[in-house]
């Protein structure tokens, strides 16, 4: 049930757009097509998924304070944590590099429609947010083993996922017609964004 409860939370309630805004500069620019949208989100459902059980298990049996006790007791009071934004932006920095030679090889158009935004993977807020935020919850229990580390990783990557796809689907949809030339593009966009976190956290019970 808490691991149920792990995957739900970090789709809808701590969801790394709609309650963080972590993200925005791929997550506003790619939304212009559901297809490229569709593209964006699984690459970074993958590397969430992937990138945080291997943070937890670096953060658990290295990084931490008393982490290298398994080597040898001395170590114990060893605590390498001042590296975790080092070694955190390195794991998700290889990832990157093989999901962009993996759709360069099997989707070039997909690689050529993503542009940039396909390496800028590597430093996606929120990407590194979730590893950062999953060893913060590390350290308060509310996630206890490798197994809860994957499946928070897959629900924060499938929300920002769910994030950007709907982003594109609205604005595949809207007119502009009725818009002020100010407001249309980002604009409009991170209006709409304000208002669907607002629904998202009036849907999770979360009082403004």
């Amino acid at each position: 049930m808490e691991t149920l409860n792990i995957f739900i939370r970090s789709i809808f309630i701590d969801n790394m757009v709609f309650a963080f805004f972590f993200g925005m500069c791929s997550y506003i620019a790619v939304s212009k097509s559901v297809k490229t949208a569709l593209g964006l989100g699984l690459a970074v459902t993958f590397v969430m998924t992937m990138t945080v059980p291997l943070n937890y298990l670096l953060n658990e049996y290295v990084l931490k304070e008393g982490a290298l006790a398994w080597i040898d007791p001395s170590l114990a009071t060893v605590n390498l944590s001042f590296l975790s934004f080092i070694v955190f932006i390195a794991v998700i920095a290889s990832f990157t590099q093989l999901v962009e030679m993996a759709v360069e090889k099997f989707s070039p158009t997909l690689y050529n429609q993503l542009g940039i935004f396909l390496p800028l993977i590597a430093v996606n807020c929120a990407i590194m947010g979730c590893s950062l935020f999953m060893q913060q919850k590390v350290e308060a229990g509310a996630i206890t083993s490798v197994w809860q580390s994957i499946v928070y990783g897959f629900g924060s990557g499938l929300g920002w996922w769910l994030a950007i796809v709907m982003m594109a689907a609205i604005r595949e949809k809207t007119t502009y017609s009725h818009i002020p030339p100010a407001l249309k593009g980002p604009g409009i966009a991170f209006i709409i964004t304000g208002l669907m976190g607002i629904a998202f956290m009036m849907f999770s019970g979360i009082k403004l």
